[in-house]
Parts: structure tokens; C-alpha cells; sequence
């Protein structure tokens, strides 16, 4: 087998559905063999359907072509394809790494995106000899590893910010130290983002172009929104919530509930609530921690009408009271902030380092000669 050889994945793999065993989350437990579906590990169940490596696709829906290694004992959920290498054949690592690239399949459907079986088994699949696959495989796991590292150090760096925030403040629901509390309305001018009709028509690379400030402009890891993807005309601003430097942005949906500031002018569609600050009673690092805090939104979830609350609103979030240190208090909090952040961004850049070394490796190994 040459090194640049190509072969059929069903040449070299067998492929099965999964979810045959028809269980979901409604047999889940506690403690068990892992059950993955089209998310990846969902859940644990009392049965174990197999025991071996295999590979996960998730062959429907927004992320089809997301795949997940598996190995031990496990079991498979609905809307996935189960990929089982024929170990003499192909490392089971080597394939995962190849595999795993949402934008490499081919998918039918629109509203709900599917990979057909049949595209799964025709798929083509570079196989050089096992035992550079294996090479290759840990050099990826390496690769990987140190990208894991990263984010855990990420992580702890975010977990000892809220800790020196609770430690100075408290939590703002419970509000132990006492602090005066302020209505949010009253801190900062309220508003939601502007028509949700589609604007695509006002789409321009023109000069004269406006901002258009987007979910997808957020980055994993930082609280800033600090540049755009899009621009849109200057009618198209008008149906829009123009926003600056400064103001808070809140997804209005409550299971993400992530707070953003931002760095930049622009214009906003809905889907965004705006904050803007028009008293000089907080600074912005002490707000967004609050902001931040899942008492807060359990404090939304309370006030909220019915038993399910999908959404924020102006009225819910306008009427929610959080405590107002001394300015000075919340200017030694961001001294501190300014401490942690700074270590968090040479983690992050690290971060990114790490995955340009990782998704070099990638394309030299599974995009040439295909």
C-alpha cells in the first residue's frame, strides 16, 4: 500500500447504524457504559452494547460529520454511524483524526443536515503503512494533548477570577456583605437588538459599510467582542440597535447566558440585549463577573412567568437588583482581573500555537495527494 494510497472507507471498516438497542436518555443512569450519540458522550446506561474501538459520526443535524473516538465498552444512541476499523488494516486513532472534519462530508438535506450511509462507506480514506499511520496517530495525540493542557489551564485561571470575585464581593444574589443594591434599569440603558427580519440584502464590502456585530463574532475563551465578520449598508443599520465601545451585549437566550463587551461600533440584529452604562456607579470588569454569575440567571429564572423560561427580555432583566461596591473596591477587582487576564493570554496564545502546529500536521498528513 503506497503512502498517498486511497481507498474506500467500507474497504476498510465496517459500518453499522447506530442506536439499535432503541435506549435515549430516558434509560439513563447514574454510574455505567458510556452512550454516545450525535452530541458524544451523553449520558451512561446499565448495558453495554460493544467492545471494541470505534469512531462515532454524528450523521444528523447542525454538526453531522462531528465524530468521536471510542474505545471499551460503550454503547450507541440514535442518529449516528458507527465506524469499526479493521485493525489490521487501519489505526483506529489515525482514522478518528481523519475523519473527524465536519466541512470534509457530504451532506444532503438543508433545514435538517444528514450523511447518507452510502456516503459514509464511499468515502475515501488515505492510507499509508500501519505503522506510519501509528506514528502519525501519536504525533496528533501529542498535539492534542498539549491543546488539552491549555484549556485546562484556561479553565483554572476563570475559576480563580470568580474566586477572587466571591471573595471581595460575594455572591450578587445573596449579596452576603451587605452592599447597597441598584435595579440593573437604573445602571445602564436597556434595549434589544433590532428587526429579526433577514437583512442578507444590505450584506456589502463597501467602505461606507457598518459593523455587523453577530453571534458568531464572539470568541471562545474571551469577554470581549473586539471585531466583525460582515458589514451591512447604512439603511440596514437602520433597522438594526446601533451599539459601542463599552456596552454589554446578552444573548437573549437563557441556556447561554455568556455576557460580552464590547471593543468595537456597530449595529446589532435581534437576539442581542444591549446594556449600556449611564451611571458612573460600576466598572466594567465587576459587571461582567456579575453579569457572569449563574445566580444571577437562576434570579431571572425566578422572576420569570411559567415553569420553562427560553428567553430574557428587557422587563426581566430591567427590574433585577445587583450590589454596588465602592468604586474603589471594584478598581482594586480589576487590578486583579488585569493579572489573571494577562496569564490567560499567554495561554490562549499558546492555545493557538498549539492548534496551527495540530492543524498543520492535519493537512500536510490527510489533505495532499487526495
Amino acid at each position: 500500500m503506497s503512502p498517498l494510497e486511497s481507498v474506500r472507507l467500507s474497504s476498510v471498516a465496517e459500518i453499522v447504524q447506530g442506536g439499535r438497542l432503541k435506549l435515549s436518555g430516558n434509560d439513563f443512569v447514574d454510574a455505567g457504559f458510556p452512550a454516545y450519540g450525535a452530541g458524544g458522550l451523553n449520558g451512561y446506561l446499565e448495558v453495554a452494547e460493544f467492545n471494541r474501538p470505534a469512531i462515532v459520526l454524528s450523521s444528523i443535524g447542525a454538526r453531522c460529520g462531528k465524530c468521536f473516538y471510542v474505545e471499551g465498552e460503550w454503547t450507541s444512541l440514535a442518529n449516528t454511524q458507527l465506524i469499526f476499523p479493521d485493525l489490521g488494516k487501519v489505526d483506529p486513532k489515525y482514522l478518528w483524526y481523519q475523519l473527524n472534519d465536519e466541512g470534509s462530508w457530504v451532506r444532503s438535506g438543508t433545514a435538517q443536515p444528514f450523511i447518507k450511509p452510502s456516503n459514509v462507506k464511499s468515502r475515501l480514506v488515505k492510507l499509508p503503512e500501519l505503522a506510519e499511520q501509528r506514528r502519525i496517530a501519536a504525533i496528533l495525540d501529542k498535539a492534542d494533548a498539549l491543546r488539552v493542557k491549555r484549556r485546562e489551564a484556561i479553565a483554572k485561571l476563570d475559576q480563580l477570577l470568580q474566586s477572587v470575585f466571591l471573595e471581595m464581593f460575594g455572591d450578587p444574589v445573596a449579596n452576603p456583605k451587605g452592599w447597597e443594591k441598584t435595579c440593573l434599569s437604573e445602571l445602564f440603558e436597556i434595549a434589544r437588538g433590532g428587526s429579526p427580519r433577514p437583512i442578507d440584502d444590505y450584506i456589502t464590502d463597501a467602505p461606507d459599510g457598518i459593523n455587523w456585530i453577530m453571534i458568531g463574532d464572539t470568541v471562545e475563551g474571551s469577554k470581549y467582542i473586539t471585531g466583525t465578520r460582515r458589514r451591512i449598508k447604512p439603511e440596514g443599520a437602520k433597522r438594526s440597535r446601533a451599539v459601542k465601545p463599552g456596552d454589554f451585549l446578552l444573548t437573549n437566550s437563557m441556556s447561554f447566558g455568556r455576557p460580552y463587551i464590547l471593543r468595537t461600533s456597530g449595529c446589532i440584529h435581534d437576539g442581542w440585549l444591549v446594556l449600556s452604562p449611564k451611571a458612573a456607579k460600576t466598572n466594567a470588569d465587576y459587571v461582567f463577573s456579575v453579569l457572569s454569575s449563574p445566580s444571577l440567571y437562576a434570579e431571572f429564572a425566578r422572576r420569570a412567568p411559567g415553569a420553562t423560561v427560553k428567553n430574557l427580555n428587557i422587563e426581566l432583566v430591567s427590574g433585577v437588583e445587583i450590589p454596588v461596591p465602592d468604586l474603589s473596591l471594584q478598581a482594586e477587582f480589576s487590578r486583579r482581573v488585569a493579572m489573571i487576564e494577562s496569564a490567560q493570554s499567554k495561554q490562549l496564545n499558546a492555545l493557538v500555537d498549539v492548534d496551527l502546529l495540530f492543524n498543520s500536521v492535519q493537512a500536510q498528513v490527510f489533505s495532499a495527494g487526495m
